[in-house]
C-alpha cells in the first residue's frame, strides 16, 4: 500500500487552492471547478469542494470542521519561507520554532483554518530521518 494524497473538504475551492498555491509555490492541476490537486513529488494535496461529498455519501465529511490534522510540508529554509509569507500578509499560529524532535517549525491556518506546518529539518538526528528511505508494506 502507498501513501497517495490527502484530500481537504472546503466550501470554496478557488480561496483554498490559491492559499495552498501560495503557500507551497506548486501550481494546482484543475480536474474540475470542484476539484483540484497540488501535486508533488512525494504525495499530493487534494482539494475539492463540499458537493462532492454527496459522492462518497451525504454528510461524510464536512468543511472547515478539521481541530485534529495538520497538513505538513517540509521546505529548504523555514525562516525564508516565513519571511516570505509574512510579506504576503498571511499571519501566523506559531512563528518559526526549533521542536524537541529537531525540526524547525513554522504554523499557520489556511483560510478554513485547517492547520498548516512548514518544517526544515535543522538536527543530525531529524535530517537522518528525513533522509531515510520510505518503507515498503511487510518492513520493520
Amino acid at each position: 500500500m502507498n501513501f497517495v494524497s490527502l484530500r481537504v473538504i472546503t466550501d470554496d475551492v478557488a480561496r483554498l487552492v490559491a492559499f495552498y498555491e501560495q503557500v507551497t509555490g506548486v501550481p494546482a492541476a484543475w480536474a474540475t471547478p470542484e476539484f483540484a490537486e497540488l501535486v508533488t513529488p512525494v504525495g499530493t494535496l487534494a482539494i475539492a469542494g463540499s458537493r462532492t461529498v454527496a459522492l462518497f455519501g451525504e454528510g461524510t465529511a464536512r468543511a472547515a470542521a478539521n481541530h485534529t490534522v495538520i497538513t505538513e510540508f517540509r521546505v529548504g529554509d523555514v525562516d525564508a519561507e516565513h519571511r516570505r509569507l509574512a510579506s504576503l500578509g498571511r499571519t501566523f499560529v506559531q512563528e518559526p520554532t526549533t521542536m524537541p524532535w529537531g525540526n524547525r517549525s513554522l504554523l499557520l491556518r489556511d483560510p478554513d483554518g485547517n492547520l498548516v506546518n512548514l518544517f526544515t529539518p535543522v538536527t543530525e538526528d531529524a535530517v537522518r530521518r528525513q533522509e531515510r528511505p520510505a518503507r515498503h508494506a511487510g518492513s520493520v
